[in-house]
């Protein structure tokens, strides 16, 4: 039985299972076997392919050309011994001049499947490199941490550690700088599970931003899905080859899997380097364009995307390549999960609608090699029907921008909107978020289906977001017109740096109630790298071009920075101690569901809300109790207060059967942590200030 079936399978073609399980599809790329090579490269619609071999240290030298044989199924072979480890290739790819296709056998190629590449001295002048795959992993074993226990932070290889001063300068900026010791004693000081980590796929810049002297600084612009970005290696890696960047790339893994922290990557699969029509020729393009990139009959690209091509997952060689990419990082190269970039795009069928009956997505899901990874879908891609928050299926989770919205609304912009006139909406739609948002997921998907963000690598950052009422992106050269302009931010009084005591003290807690909010809300949290001490983009909302001091994380800190630090691994410490916070599964009315939290809301009188309070907007203080059902940790409740106006307020604390004392466990009121766990009892008066939070432990 295929791992993958689904009742609506499509055959493959030559009959044998589902089209991603076809025979024909196995080992493509190169395969070291005997002292020999076997290269196997699929062109359904090519009427030749040629492998070119190059000189070991001029890329431009071809030492050596050999014809490929086609076999069935679309795929060319060639079995030589003239590809050993570290061999430098390219392939030249021939075939008919139609609408859709657009060969030229000139253009040296990649092979899709490379394990290693070199570059040139042109922008498009790139060498596949033959690799012998292996590492010594000396016995260390995934993390495995379960997806409630995770706590996702989301980060730039790069921009973490270039400015590192605990990270040797040599390390800097590098794969070995990430997992660096000074870099493994922050993370676990902060308490995150698992480093998220912006593409790492080999990747090239464009060449508008080249034009303007910029870079591609996130990386959102794959070269080739199966080799890791090389700039992103020591020096000393780099001039050794794309083997000792492979071992780097492993080490860092490795060194992160001894420490317990996991390694996701976000992976771009819904388009590649090679934009629009008449951009960049660097593979799928030369090799089969027609069946690689969606298009129209008159060969015109459905760009779905907004980067000037989409991979048509349609077809099962494009699929399959996906699925490849995704099991060789898996294994080879050990991590843990993936998030994927514009994932609607990989779930449209031939006539470019989205379904999550998609095979591409079902296969990434039930893969036997895939089992165990975090599978993270940024649910969205431009084109019709793109927006598809919730509607991926049973096994993904999603960032969940419904949550970013109304969290940003509710501490943000209706606090803005209520200084002048009042706020516009109640505490229900907050709630529901901070309870989960079973209004998004499916109950057999649960609140861990929801990745809970606030701010991540595309937007202001958490700093930016409480000091900035626009984006100010003048040094992308773009004339500010890139960039979201609808941020859900608010200034607090002042557009950007001020020495305002008032603004500034109003502005630090606003960071802590959505840290606070972030880490308290049932679902799967994710930092991003820096918010958790206030850094700052100087207002620039879309730094994907800006490979300079607006991007690197800066670790010299102001005071103010390192008390909100400190809240910051307060606040991941609580939510891994109180399972309350993190339920499996929702919980239903009048039954008993192992790991789901039963909640209980009341409201600024102890008293149980009654319905017409949840979206009035005069009513923006809720007291909610969560209550553990676990089957493996001991039981747990908490009570958390969230206070939405400007103004104090004094809140009776509910009386609940056995609840005997409420412990203070933090506050968002609090500059800096308290180390003091005062004790209140129900019933108790307690005064909150205006925009504030309190957690308790009910006991």
């Amino acid at each position: 039985m295929c791992p993958h079936a689904i009742e609506d399978e499509t055959p493959a073609p030559d009959g044998e299972g589902c089209a991603l399980c076809s025979p024909s599809l196995d080992d493509l790329g190169v395969r070291l076997h005997d002292g020999v090579a076997t290269l196997r490269v699929w062109s359904q619609n090519a009427s030749s392919i040629e492998l070119v071999i190059f000189d070991e240290t001029d890329l431009d030298w071809e030492t050596a050309q050999l014809a490929l044989e086609r076999r069935p199924g679309g795929v060319w072979e060639l079995t030589t011994e003239l590809l050993q480890p570290g061999t430098r290739y390219a392939l030249r790819v021939d075939g008919a001049h139609s609408p859709g296709n657009t060969f030229n056998p000139e253009t040296l190629l990649l092979d899709p499947y490379a394990r290693g590449l070199a570059q040139g001295d042109g922008y498009e002048e790139w060498r596949s490199v033959v690799i012998a795959d292996g590492f010594d992993w000396a016995g260390v074993a995934k993390p495995n941490t379960p997806l409630d226990r995770t706590v996702i932070y989301e980060g730039h290889v790069k921009g973490l550690t270039k400015r590192h001063p605990g990270v040797p300068p040599a390390l800097h900026g590098t794969y070995a700088g990430l997992a660096h010791p000074a870099m493994i004693e922050y993370y676990r000081e902060l308490g995150i599970t698992a480093v998220e980590l912006l593409p790492v796929h080999a990747f090239a810049s464009e060449p508008r931003l080249l034009d303007r002297g910029l870079t591609n600084y996130w990386g959102y612009n794959t070269l080739n899905f199966f080799t890791p970005h090389a700039a992103y290696a020591t020096d000393e890696a780099r001039k050794e080859g794309p083997e000792a960047v492979l071992r780097e790339f492993k080490g860092m893994v490795k060194l992160l899997h001894e420490a317990g922290i996991e390694v996701i990557l976000d992976v771009v699969y819904n388009h590649t380097n090679e934009e629009g029509i008449g951009g960049p020729r660097t593979s799928l393009r030369g090799i089969d364009n027609a069946l690689y990139y969606r298009q129209l009959p008159d060969g015109s690209y459905v760009d779905t995307t907004g980067c000037g091509n989409t991979l048509n997952t349609a077809t099962p060689a494009a699929a399959r390549l996906v699925l490849d990419s995704l099991r060789y990082w898996t294994t080879e190269m050990q991590v843990d999960g993936f998030r994927f970039d514009l994932a609607t795009a990989l779930g449209r069928d031939e006539a470019n609608t989205y379904t999550p009956d998609h095979p591409l997505l079902h296969a990434i899901r039930t893969d036997p090699v895939l089992a165990d990874a975090k599978i993270i879908a940024e649910p969205w891609d431009v084109g019709l029907g793109g927006w598809q928050t919730g509607n991926f299926p049973t096994g993904w989770s999603e960032w969940n921008d419904r949550y970013r919205d109304r969290v940003r609304n509710f501490w943000l912009s209706d606090i803005d909107y209520a200084r002048r006139a009042s706020a516009p909406t109640g505490i229900g739609g907050f709630a529901n978020r901070l309870a989960g948002s079973a209004n998004t997921f499916s109950d057999e998907r649960g609140p861990l289906a929801s990745i809970n963000f606030v701010t991540a690598h595309d937007g202001f950052t958490l700093h930016d977001l409480v000091a900035y009422d626009v984006k100010h992106n003048e040094a992308n050269g773009e004339d500010n017109r890139d960039g979201a302009d609808m941020n859900r931010s608010f200034n607090h009084g002042a557009e950007g740096p001020t020495e305002d005591q008032g603004i500034l003290a109003a502005r630090r807690k606003a960071m802590r109630n959505l840290l606070g909010t972030l880490l308290f809300s049932a679902g799967v949290p994710m930092i991003t790298a820096g918010d958790e001490f206030g850094r700052t983009q100087r207002g620039n909302n879309n730094a994907y071009c800006q490979d300079s001091a607006i991007s690197w994380l800066n670790w010299d800190h102001e005071p103010w920075q390192k008390d909100l630090l400190a809240h910051a691994s307060l606040l991941t410490r609580l939510r891994d101690e109180n399972p309350a916070l993190r339920p499996l599964l929702y919980a239903r009315l009048g039954e008993h569901i192992p790991n789901a939290s039963v909640m209980d809301w009341f409201d600024q009188d102890g008293d149980t809300m009654e319905v017409e309070q949840w979206n009035d907007p005069r009513n923006r203080t809720l007291q909610y109790v969560a209550a553990s059902t676990p089957d493996k940790e001991a039981f747990n409740r908490i009570l958390l207060i969230v206070h939405g106006t400007e103004s104090p307020i004094d809140v009776r604390l509910p009386v609940i059967e056995d609840v005997t004392r409420y412990v203070s466990l933090w506050s968002s009121a609090d500059e800096r942590p308290s180390p003091v766990e005062t004790v209140h009892r129900p019933g108790d008066v307690i005064a909150l200030p205006g925009t504030s939070m309190r957690l308790f432990r009910a006991e």
